[in-house]
Order: structure tokens, then C-alpha cells, then sequence
């Protein structure tokens, strides 16, 4: 790729990145070229949709919390990976409003940019759920589908003005739902 377009898909994604955040995934594309300073043909160049844009800017998010799972199936008991890393995933998924939404209708669709990724993120949380299922720390009658459901159920309430001040105590409730025993995690969540 040539310098000057590397930096301006640089530049899309960094502009991308904020705009999503700010004002959701069905920002302007029009808008995202013109605060970065190129036309949209260069934008629809480098990215023909935005499901491609989006792909690109949560690809490393992706990757982060896909090594992370791997990361913490080796360095903490059962029942806290799975809870550490559902908070994250959680915490991830608020800071860009909307994409709950479109993950929910990649993973079922092969066709979508986001597919690939949400389904790697889905088996990263499977894994993590099952570890915790084998070490009696999580309910057996849960799958990763299940996992990501309410981590996209989660991070939806999150996004909602009315509902994001309760966002922790629904978390809290939600693993409380789900882990089990004296490994379970956090305990009772706050009232």
C-alpha cells in the first residue's frame, strides 16, 4: 500500500473510531471522509461498506479479547476468567453505540464482514464458559450462545441512557445467574 493511502486509512479509521463512539455505527459515512479530509470515493476505496469500516476498526478490539480469553484460561481460576472477561467484553462493546445490535446479526450471517470475527469472540467466551462449566464454577445448562446473547443483551442496557446507571448491578445479576458455588465470582450484587 502506498504512503499517502496507508495514512488515509489510517486517518478513516482513527476519525471512524471516534465518530462511532460519539454518535453510533450508523454515523455519516459522508461525514466520516469529510473530518478526515478526503472525498468518499477514498473512504468507499478502502471501504466499500460500513460493515467493512466497522470490521476494520473493531478488528485489533476483536483480537484483543480473543487472546485475552486465552490469556486468562491460564492465569485464573475458572469462574474469574470467565466473569473478568465478560466485563470486558461488556465494557468493550458500550464504548461504540450500536454495534450490539449489528454483532447480534453478523454472527448469524456468513455473508457480513463481522461474521468471522464475532464468531472467533463467541468460541474465545465458549471456552472460557466451559472451563468454568468443568470446574463446577458455572451452570451446565448454558453455551456460548447463551454467553454471548447476554453479553450483547448487557452491553445493549449499557447503551441506553435510562438504563446505563444500572448497567453494573445488571452484570452483577447476570453472573450471579450464571456462576455457581463458593467459585462463583463476585457474590451478591449490590442492591
Amino acid at each position: 500500500m502506498r504512503a499517502d493511502a496507508k495514512r488515509n486509512r489510517d486517518q478513516l479509521l482513527a476519525v471512524a473510531g471516534t465518530a462511532v463512539a460519539e454518535q453510533g455505527v450508523e454515523v455519516s459515512m459522508r461525514d466520516i471522509a469529510r473530518t478526515a479530509g478526503v472525498g468518499l470515493a477514498t473512504l468507499l476505496r478502502h471501504f466499500p461498506t460500513r460493515e467493512a469500516l466497522l470490521e476494520a476498526l473493531m478488528h485489533t478490539s476483536f483480537g484483543d479479547l480473543t487472546a485475552e480469553a486465552g490469556e486468562l484460561e491460564r492465569a485464573q481460576a475458572a469462574g474469574d476468567a470467565l466473569v473478568s472477561w465478560v466485563r470486558d467484553c461488556v465494557a468493550w462493546t458500550t464504548e461504540y453505540r450500536g454495534v450490539t445490535v449489528l454483532m447480534a446479526a453478523a454472527i448469524e450471517d456468513p455473508d457480513s464482514a463481522l461474521h468471522s470475527s464475532c464468531v472467533t469472540l463467541r468460541a474465545a467466551g465458549a471456552r472460557l464458559l466451559a472451563r468454568a462449566q468443568a470446574a463446577g464454577a458455572a451452570r451446565d445448562d448454558i453455551d456460548g450462545e447463551d454467553l454471548f446473547a447476554l453479553i450483547a443483551m448487557l452491553a445493549w442496557a449499557g447503551d441506553q441512557p435510562a438504563l446505563a446507571p444500572r448497567a453494573d448491578r445488571l452484570l452483577g445479576l447476570v453472573e450471579s445467574a450464571v456462576l455457581v458455588g463458593a467459585g462463583g465470582g463476585r457474590g451478591t450484587p449490590d442492591k
